[in-house]
């Protein structure tokens, strides 16, 4: 009897693990089973720019339209050359600004096809896009892989462009649809203990510092936001890519010598707040935080709101997608 009591406890063991295995690769299976196509809203807003335009023009359009990129069309060679975005808004005026005594002649002046002569010399000069039947797996796979943040949806046999997938419209299709599917045992781990996010050597800046200085960083350590802290370390703020093309909104990319504290004071009240999350926090917890906030990423603090990490949408989608595939950290 007591032999097998114990096998029954065995087996039993066993078929929990068995079940924690398979939970594990939920997420994974559920964006191999769905395409890009399934994730298209049914109505979008999507702008294309002809690589002649000018670049002035084309951020004040993006402004005007409050999106954060769009797909370049070349004219003479008839298709899709790339992707115009808020990091070359960044990349134009880290490198042209000289001083608020200075102006800017080249981001007034250029063209499109200008500037991606100058900057394609040491980046991607190609477009990398995915067809609307290619499964949300893969595109989560060439999102990290090639660390963009937008995936143009092209369909082949037209080469029209039909949508602009991003870390942050996947998430959320995972996160309504996905909801009928056993959560995996991982999601209910704190996110620390899984070692989701980034906890070292994290990229901040003082409120004192200049924009240029803000600027500085993002074209250096390639971030796509920065924590913004007091002397005590202590989060009073997020400064995003996106706060960056208000520069072009409010016509001030002029002078970049102002501080961060008096620049957060004049953009719209429609940028990203700062949205917290603690390390002992689950990473269900910090899912339905962040597509509930609707935002990029989310700043570690402890209790006294002293920067401890982030957790990013890439972070996310590379534990729940990618790192069950076998697949390692592209990140």
């Amino acid at each position: 009897m007591e032999a097998s009591s114990q096998d029954s406890l065995q087996l039993g063991t066993l078929q929990a693990q068995k079940q924690d295995d398979a939970n594990t690769t939920v997420y994974m299976d559920f964006m191999k089973n769905h395409c890009c196509y399934d994730a298209i809203p049914t109505s979008c807003k999507l702008v294309i720019f002809d690589t002649k335009l000018q670049v002035q023009k084309a951020f004040f359009a993006l402004v005007a339209n409050s999106l954060r990129a769009a797909p370049l069309w070349d004219s003479k060679l008839k298709r899709f050359v790339g992707m115009l975005t808020i990091t070359d808004f960044i990349n134009i005026v880290h490198c042209y600004y000289k001083s608020p005594l200075v102006q800017m002649y080249e981001l007034e002046n250029h063209k499109i096809e200008t500037w991606r002569d100058v900057y394609l010399k040491s980046s991607r000069p190609f477009l990398i896009s995915i067809s609307p039947e290619a499964s949300l797996f893969e595109a989560i796979y060439r999102l990290l892989k090639h660390k963009i943040h937008r995936l143009p949806v092209i369909e082949p046999s037209s080469g029209n462009v039909l949508h602009i997938l991003t870390h942050k419209r996947i998430l959320k299709f995972l996160h309504i649809f996905g909801a009928t599917v056993p959560k995996p045992t991982f999601a209910r781990r704190p996110i620390v203990e899984s070692g989701i996010g980034t906890f070292k050597d994290v990229a901040t800046v003082c409120q004192t510092a200049t924009l240029y200085d803000a600027l500085d960083i993002f074209v250096d350590r390639r971030v796509s936001a920065l924590p913004v802290v007091d002397e005590k370390g202590k989060v009073v703020a997020l400064y995003s890519r996106f706060d960056v093309i208000n520069l072009a909104a409010q016509k001030t990319y002029n002078d970049l010598d102002v501080t961060l504290l008096e620049a957060l004071r004049k953009r719209s009240c429609s940028a990203e707040g700062v949205i917290k999350c603690y390390a002992d926090e689950t990473l269900e917890t910090v899912i339905e935080r962040i597509v509930a906030a609707e935002v990029h990423r989310l700043v570690l603090v402890d209790r006294a709101d002293v920067v401890k990490g982030i957790v990013s949408l890439s972070d996310l989608l590379q534990a729940m997608v990618l790192t069950p595939a076998g697949i390692e950290t592209l990140l």
